[in-house]
């Protein structure tokens, strides 16, 4: 059980900051949105994603949500047998697993209980915008950079 709190902590902060941004500036919708201007390139505001990464299958109709559920709900669970296999020096492959075994529990209690994931986070440079994001996003992000960290280094220390 090792690191697992972190993965807890994440999915608590995650659902806490989803619910706190749809409380304070509701859904995004064009011609009413209230966005919240935190620096020139970065904005607040509340969106909600039917579909997955980058909104990938947001308009397909519906069935996507069970079966992205599905897909989040088996990857969950292999990540929880990985963890369990990875061994006490492989440090950066933990850290990666456990940070996205938090963002993918945030966003599979989204899509099971809502139907979509709530995202809030917003970079722009002028008029191009990255996709919105979340706090469980930026976890399941910062875990890749860990596995490509594992995957690097790893071949380094075999050579």
């Amino acid at each position: 059980m090792k690191g697992y709190w972190v993965s807890l902590i994440i999915v608590v902060i995650d659902q806490a900051s989803k619910i706190k941004m749809d409380q304070w500036l509701g859904l995004c919708v064009p011609g009413q949105c209230e966005r919240f201007e935190v620096l020139p390139v970065f904005q607040l505001a509340v969106l909600y994603n039917e579909g997955a990464a980058f909104s990938f299958l947001a308009d397909a109709g519906g069935w996507q949500r069970w079966f992205l559920t599905g897909i989040s709900a088996v990857v969950s669970v292999a990540l929880v047998v990985w963890l369990r296999r990875v061994e006490a020096h492989q440090v950066y492959l933990r850290v990666g697993l456990i940070l996205i075994l938090g963002g993918a529990v945030g966003n599979l209690i989204d899509r099971a209980f809502q139907g979509y994931v709530v995202d809030f986070l917003i970079v722009h440079y002028e008029q191009h915008y990255f996709p919105a994001f979340n706090v469980a996003d930026a976890a399941i992000s910062v875990g890749a950079v860990f596995l490509l960290l594992d995957l690097f280094l790893a071949k380094e220390e075999s050579v």
